[in-house]
Formats: structure tokens, sequence, C-alpha cells
């Protein structure tokens, strides 16, 4: 008889369970999500809160667990409503947006030790080039990924497989950044020019390593090219000289003779004074094998008062001396 009782109770704790779980379901799916995803929505902030898998999930946790986990859930939710029930006060908190540069005392017994990345791959000592690698690695490496490169025809098999799954990992996260802009460009209104900056600085910065495939490369820098046209089209005083510099260089690369050309035309109008719109043509010309407007270009990069660096003087002062 007792035992008999014992299943009843039994089995109406079992009910209770169930209908409290499919009503906890229930209410969580078809109240508590559209109510959340309403407010988020209204509100324009994003909110965070329980989805629909969540609630079906606690409530197959719940009937497997009985009693105990609805207990559980009930007294956590309790405890936040009572800890948590109220915003942080930031009111003492500051938050500056001031950067401050800070100088920091240089390592010398580090700096001591520290050889190129390229000769110790030369040298090709285990040891040495594991440090180098780590070293190169514990900084920013984004500029570094063309003698990280080299790294993977090392005779040592670690430091290949380091450097392979290191280059890996941030030719993906270029790739993933660079579509990423492209789609929010699509976004933009026609004054809006953020995204086009962005995407041709970071760009460059990685194109110009040589780090891709041929095609892969090609593909990037026609990416490269139409993004700083349409920012031509939009606001051409946003395409600075470093940025106009830097299509030409890359087009040449491609041996995109017409479009590079078209764009050291661009470099020469809008920045006449500059020693860039003399140099890309030098290497446009030269590179297309056009001797009459290459000396042309040196002509008049030497009557003008442009000031000149020491490589393109070297370069006047070798061609000078062959001309004669």
């Amino acid at each position: 008889m007792s035992l008999a009782r014992d299943e009843f109770v039994f089995l109406i704790v079992l009910a209770v369970n169930f209908l409290a779980a499919l009503i906890y379901l229930l209410a969580g799916i078809f109240l508590v999500v559209p109510a959340r995803a309403s407010i988020s929505d209204t509100e324009e902030t994003e909110i965070l809160y329980d989805n629909r898998r969540t609630y079906l999930i606690r409530f197959i946790v719940m009937i497997l667990c009985p009693v105990i986990v609805p207990l559980f859930f009930f007294m956590g939710h309790l405890f936040y409503l009572f800890v948590f029930w109220r915003d942080a006060n930031l009111t003492d908190v500051v938050f500056s947006k001031k950067r401050v540069k800070t100088n920091r005392k240089a390592d010398e017994e580090v700096e001591r030790n520290i050889i190129p990345l390229e000769e110790a791959i030369l040298v090709n000592e285990k040891k040495d080039l594991r440090t180098v690698l780590m070293n190169v690695m514990s900084k920013d490496i984004r500029n570094s990924l063309a003698s990280i490169t080299l790294a993977l025809e090392s005779e040592d098999s670690e430091t290949s497989h380091y450097a392979a799954a290191v280059l890996s990992d941030e030719l993906n996260k270029f790739r993933i950044y660079v579509q990423k802009l492209l789609l929010k460009i699509k976004d933009e209104d026609d004054s809006q020019t953020d995204c086009e900056e962005m995407l041709i600085d970071y760009m460059n910065n990685i194109l110009k390593q040589h780090i891709f495939s041929e095609h892969e490369q090609r593909k990037f820098v026609i990416s490269m090219t139409e993004t700083a046209e349409l920012l031509y089209e939009k606001d051409n005083s946003r395409l600075t000289l470093e940025r106009c510099e830097a299509v030409c260089l890359r087009l040449l690369e491609l041996k995109d003779y017409e479009k590079c050309e078209k764009w050291c035309l661009r470099v020469e109008e809008r920045y006449p004074d500059e020693l860039a719109a003399f140099t890309c043509k030098l290497k446009l010309y030269f590179a297309k094998q056009d001797r009459d407007a290459f000396f042309e270009t040196l002509d008049a990069l030497k009557k003008s008062d442009v000031v000149i660096d020491s490589e393109t003087l070297e370069l006047i002062r070798i061609f000078s001396i062959r001309r004669q």
C-alpha cells in the first residue's frame, strides 16, 4: 500500500515537472524571444537574449533531471533579479579617447641577439632561425609576411610548418576583411568614402609584399584599382599621393600599362610638384621600353624644382651616362 502511494506521488511530481517545463518552453519560444527581438529592433541596439534553441535544450534537461534542474534555473533567475537588477554605476569611470604614446626602454639583451630573418634562413641554424621567427611573430607581422614566406623553404620542418600556419591564418584574415569592406562599400552613400580609403591602404600594405599566387595577386589588385576608381568618382581629393602611387605600382607589376599610364597622368595632374609624379612615369616608360618618353620625363625632372631623393638621383646619373 505504501509502495503504491510512493509511486503515485512520484508520478505526480513527474507530471508537475513536465507541465512546468512545457510552460517554460512555450513561454520562452512564443513570448520571451519575440518580445526581446522586438525591443532589439525598435531601439536599434544589440540586446543579448536566449534563442529558441536554448529554451528547447533547457526543456530537455528539465525532463531528464526533474525537480533539481527547474529549481536550479528558478534560483538562478532570482539571483539575477536581486543582484543584477540595475545597471552598473559608471559615473566615476572616465573613458578617454586620447591616445597616449608610451616610449618603452629597449630590451638591449634581446635586441643585441637579433638578426634579420633573411640572414637566419641563409645560415639555416635551427635555434637561431626559430628564435628570430618567434621574435617576428610576437610583433605586428603584417609588414613581415614577405620575410615569413622565405621561411617556408627552410630545411627545418618545424620552422616551415609554423611559418605556413601563420601565413595561412593571416591571408585568410586578409581575404575575409577585404570581402567585408567590399560589401560595406556597396551599402555606402555617394558621400561616404571611409571604406574605400581603408581598403586601398590595407590592401596595398599586403599586396606590395607579393605573397599571393599570380592569379590571386591579379584579382586583388583589380579589386584595389576598382575601389580607387570609385573613390576618384566620389571624391578625388581623398586620393592622396601615396594611394595614387600605390595603384600605379601595383598595376605596373601586373604589366597593365594602359591603366597604369592613366593613373600616372592623374598623379601628374593632382601632384605636379611631387617626386612621385615623375618616378611613376619613369618606371612605366622603362617597363614599356619607351625610350623617348623615358628621357623626356627624365629631362623634365632635372629642370623641375622637385626635391630628389638619393635613389632617384642615382638613377638620373646612371641613365645620363648611358644616354651619352
